[in-house]
C-alpha cells in the first residue's frame, strides 16, 4: 500500500488563532464606550477630538473587516456577524466624514478670527469691521 498523498484541501489559515480578533473587538468596544461617555458628559468633545476618535474607530473597523474576510470560513464566523460588522463600519465612516468636515470648518473659522484680530478687525459692535464715515444728527425738535 502506497503512503497517502498530502491533503491538498488544508486551508492556508491552519495556523490562525480564531480568538485573535478579540483584541480588535475589545479595542472597538473601548472606543465606542469613550464616544458614548463623551456624548453623555457635560463637557463635550471638540470637533477635532471627535474626528480623531472616529478615525481610530474607522481604522479599527478596517482591521476587523480584513481579519474577518481572511478567516471567515476557517473560524466559522456567521454571515450575520460579518454583515453587521461591515454595516457598523460603514456608519462609522459616514459619521467620521461629517465630524471631520465640521472640525475642518471650525479650524478654518478659528484661523479667520485670529487673522482678523491680528489685523485690527472686529472693532464693530457686532464683531464686524464697524461703520465708517460721518453721520449727522437730525436738527430740530425730536
Amino acid at each position: 500500500m502506497a503512503p497517502a498523498a498530502p491533503a491538498q484541501s488544508v486551508p492556508k489559515q491552519a495556523g490562525t488563532d480564531c480568538s485573535s480578533i478579540q483584541k480588535t473587538l475589545i479595542e472597538r468596544k473601548n472606543l465606542v464606550a469613550k464616544a458614548n461617555a463623551a456624548s453623555n458628559s457635560k463637557k463635550k468633545m471638540t470637533p477635532q477630538e471627535a474626528c480623531s476618535l472616529f478615525g481610530q474607530l474607522q481604522a479599527n473597523g478596517t482591521t476587523g473587516i480584513k481579519w474577518i474576510t481572511a478567516n471567515k470560513e476557517w473560524c466559522s464566523i456567521p454571515d450575520s456577524f460579518s454583515e453587521g460588522f461591515k454595516a457598523d463600519h460603514n456608519k462609522v465612516a459616514a459619521i467620521r466624514t461629517k465630524v471631520c468636515g465640521i472640525a475642518a470648518q471650525a479650524s478654518k473659522m478659528e484661523a479667520q478670527a485670529k487673522t482678523q484680530a491680528q489685523n485690527g478687525g472686529g472693532g464693530g459692535l457686532l464683531g464686524g469691521p464697524g461703520l465708517s464715515g460721518a453721520f449727522r444728527m437730525p436738527q430740530g425738535a425730536l
